[in-house]
C-alpha cells in the first residue's frame, strides 16, 4: 500500500459506532510511501496507524 499526504485513508475497525472512519493522512513514516501513517479524523484526533485487510486509500484531489 503507498499513500501521500493529503490522501484519505477508510479503515474498518472497532473505533466508530458503525465500525467504520475515514481520516486525512498528516504523516507517511514508511519507507517508499508506505505504512505506517499519521492519520487525523474528522473529530480532531491523529493515530498512527498500520492498515489492514480492507483499508483503502483515497488519492487527494489533483491540483488543477
Amino acid at each position: 500500500m503507498h499513500a501521500s499526504v493529503g490522501d484519505y485513508v477508510h479503515t474498518h475497525g472497532v473505533a466508530s459506532t458503525d465500525g467504520r472512519n475515514t481520516g486525512e493522512i498528516v504523516e507517511v513514516r514508511g519507507a517508499n510511501d508506505g505504512p505506517p501513517y499519521v492519520v487525523r479524523f474528522p473529530d480532531g484526533e491523529e493515530r498512527v496507524i498500520y492498515p489492514g485487510p480492507g483499508t483503502v486509500v483515497e488519492p487527494r484531489d489533483p491540483v488543477d
